[in-house]
């Protein structure tokens, strides 16, 4: 997912991040490098060196920094990236349960009734297309226990979805 456009909305004190998908506010509050009423957003744009999965912003008096793309997705609760945040743990758990295991590679992907590139499809950090419920069939042979515990959101954590772009003004 790379960034679009980022604008500076002094009125709400955020960035608005817009990708191809939706438009994300990012708030000033969570910047190591703050804007104040003296010293403003000169300028922002998507970092292109960074290829454009992050943004650069410069203050008036000359102090900058760079933002990555999933800063804004993890503040904003993005149901994808935290997808991927969660299969990523699981295929770092495997790997190390694989590491320590008696079990050989053949005996698990005959247990898991899948071929060899699927298993190791499975172990790739990097590949997303794979299911929660594949790591945790490979992880229940592996020996390991996924406790899956829901609670209910403290107030701070409870962050509203943005709208996508196509949609400003619509009930979500």
């Amino acid at each position: 997912m790379n960034i679009k456009t980022v604008t500076a909305n002094n009125r709400k004190k955020a960035f608005e991040v817009a990708t191809a998908a939706e438009t994300y506010p990012f708030p000033y509050a969570l910047l190591r490098v703050q804007p104040d009423a003296k010293n403003g957003v000169a300028t922002v744009f998507p970092d292109e060196e960074l290829g454009g999965e992050a943004f650069t912003y410069r203050l008036a008096d000359g102090q900058e920094d760079t933002i990555h793309l999933d800063a804004v997705l993890e503040y904003n609760r993005d149901p994808s990236y935290l997808n991927e945040l969660l299969l990523h743990r699981l295929t770092v758990e495997a790997q190390k349960a694989l590491e320590s295991t008696d079990l050989t590679k053949r005996e698990l992907i005959r247990a898991l009734g899948t071929s060899a590139s699927q298993f190791y499809r499975l172990l790739d950090t990097s590949n997303h297309t794979k299911s929660v419920g594949q790591m945790l069939a490979l992880l229940h042979l592996l020996g390991r226990q996924v406790d899956v515990v829901v609670s209910p959101q403290r107030k701070a954590e409870g962050r509203p979805r943005p709208r996508s772009k196509g949609r400003r003004g619509a009930a979500v």
